[in-house]
């Protein structure tokens, strides 16, 4: 069953002699399609045959692992701005036998990384290197996590990897905002690369043209057919490191043979009978989430109504809080202690609301850390399947197109993750965010993310799959995309779409997405809020699970891709 709300627009170009994936669905002739209600499964992704490509391992088959899979790797063709094998990412799932999975695949820093490799010899920070070019690079992971993944999927990689493999070399027509982003990002990509990216052509490019991915497609070949080795060692590891040495880069074959992605413990806490699982360190996002669920729980936040000054303000004034902690306390927890059952606590965050004072604006200055004794470019895809499985990935580049770095012959980009790391403490990094010496550079750690992919649970089956890219904005997207539909009872669309804030402790601003209330607006700058107005906050991907009324009790999916961008939702 299925029932499409609205569709952007379509490309119809002939093409002739294309099978399998091409052939079903046609990557020259495909519409984005926004919501979707389904009772099979559901995928909701950043890109229209990205998410045809998870529905069709579903059709095949497939759980909502599998699709995951398939899905990630598909994003890694036709969303090369954030979609990855040269990053990194977390995934958390929850599997029809009741199981929570949390797999951290995070990049680490190289074995030669060291805690000032970014500072002159004055001590000054050089950002340009921490986000630009080879040395901004740090051991990409999302491979690692795929493999990871597999012994939780049904099929076998070599059916996952197909439909990316035939759209990077078949190619697939671009849409109009794809071909303003490689055109504005073409002065980038011809000064850091050694060799001419597929991103790149003389004529500026145009809505309808095709994407040719010959190298990668030639990658993802040797994936399938040598496993995770088909990437971190062999062809694939020599053209890596080969690249690095083309402009001093630092991640060598040792560092790619080492890495592991990590299985990690799931943060699972309660919220007004709703368990919501969501991902541990080093993401920050899933603490701040918990610490921020937990501040307005008792607080009554429905009654303030959707976007009123009130429920404005008070989310504000909690997420200044999390985000002063998380400056001051998070870091990778193979490296630092973290205070992490103190942060969530109830004695502790009901302290750290103390001075609140609804009417009037809080002070970065005198709101600091709590005392305790002791990562803009990304993609999210939610997926659920009709056997009870959900799965909410988040990985990431970091910005866009990451170090904007092309690995020669390979044909993938890699990230641009070290940013991410406290260059020096006290220094915000390219979203802005600080830290202190729990996140500073040390070699094989893994720099703080933002990431949040989040699964609530009700009668302990899933009901929200939620995640978003962002920065630092992910975890207050998450936040109020839950708010909304928990508190404020919205339609998964509205909750998804309507405009959305910000408050990340430093800088003291509150932004404000376009189209936020003027009236409120107004109401928090008599507050004595500093408020600024930015065009866009996160592409919310969100499905919704309900029980369809009859006496089987068949599952309905609502899937709600957010209309930010070219985000599809697709089902069946």
């Amino acid at each position: 069953m299925l029932t499409p709300r609205f569709v952007s627009f379509s490309f119809f170009i002939l093409f002739s002699g294309v099978t399998g994936f091409a052939q079903q669905h046609t990557p020259y002739n495909y519409t984005i399609q926004k919501e979707i209600t389904c009772s099979k499964g559901a995928v909701a992704s950043a890109h229209p045959l990205a998410s045809k490509a998870g529905v069709d391992i579903l059709k095949k088959g497939g759980n909502a692992v599998d699709a995951a899979i398939a899905t990630q790797l598909a994003l890694a063709v036709v969303y090369p701005g954030a979609g990855n094998i040269g990053g990194g990412g977390f995934l958390i799932a929850h599997l029809k036998n009741g199981r929570n999975i949390a797999l951290d695949y995070r990049e680490k820093a190289p074995k030669a990384a060291s805690r000032d490799m970014y500072l002159d010899s004055a001590g000054n920070p050089n950002l340009d290197k921490s986000q630009y070019g080879h040395l901004a690079a740090g051991v990409p992971g999302t491979v690692a996590g795929l493999f990871a993944s597999m012994p939780y999927a049904k099929l076998p990689f070599a059916d996952l990897v197909a439909p990316a493999i035939e759209l990077a070399e078949k190619g697939f027509v671009i849409t109009k905002s794809q071909a303003a982003s490689f055109n504005s990002a073409k002065t980038d990509f011809l000064k850091y690369n050694t060799g001419s990216p597929a991103f790149v052509k003389d004529s500026p490019w145009k809505e309808g043209d095709t994407l040719f991915q010959k190298d990668l497609a030639n990658t993802l070949k040797r994936i399938r057919d040598l496993g995770q080795k088909g990437f971190y060692e062999g062809e694939t590891a020599r053209l890596i490191v080969e690249e690095m040495k083309r402009s001093n880069g630092i991640i060598s074959l040792e560092d790619l043979k080492e890495y592991r992605a990590v299985e990690r413990k799931v943060i699972d806490f309660d919220y007004k009978g709703y368990r919501i699982i969501t991902m541990p360190l080093p993401s920050s996002g899933g603490i701040i989430l918990e610490q921020m669920m937990k501040m307005i729980e008792k607080r009554n936040i429905g009654a303030m109504k959707f976007q009123s000054p009130a429920s404005v303000q008070l989310i504000t004034e909690i997420e200044r809080r999390a985000y002063a902690d998380r400056a001051n306390f998070l870091g990778d927890p193979d490296f630092v202690k973290v205070p992490v059952k103190t942060m969530v606590s109830e004695v502790y965050l009901r302290e750290r609301m103390h001075d609140f004072v609804p009417g009037k604006a809080g002070s970065s200055d005198s709101t600091k850390a709590g005392l305790i004794d002791e990562s803009k470019e990304t993609t999210h895809l939610s997926v659920t399947d009709s056997e009870g499985n959900a799965v909410s990935v988040t990985t990431t580049l970091n910005g866009g197109y990451g170090s904007k770095t092309v690995v020669s012959g390979a044909g993938f980009l890699l990230n641009n993750e070290m940013d991410d790391f406290s260059v020096k403490p006290g220094v915000p990094n390219m979203y802005g965010a600080v830290g202190n010496e729990k996140n500073a550079i040390a070699p094989g750690k893994r720099m703080l993310s933002s990431m949040t992919p989040t699964i609530v649970l009700k009668n302990n089956a899933p009901y929200l799959v939620v995640g978003t890219p962002g920065g630092t904005t992910i975890p207050t997207s998450v936040f109020q995309t839950l708010v909304n539909v928990l508190e404020f009872n919205m339609s998964p669309s509205d909750a998804v779409n309507k405009p959305k804030f910000h408050h990340q402790w430093l800088p003291d601003q509150v932004y404000l997405e376009k189209g936020f209330s003027e009236t409120t607006k107004n109401a928090l700058i008599k507050m004595g809020y500093k408020v600024t107005e930015i065009p866009q906050i996160g592409r919310v991907e969100l499905i919704r699970i309900g029980l369809k009324p009859s006496k089987k009790m068949e599952k309905i999916f609502s899937a709600v891709a957010d209309h930010r961008g070219d985000d599809a939702a697709e089902g069946y």
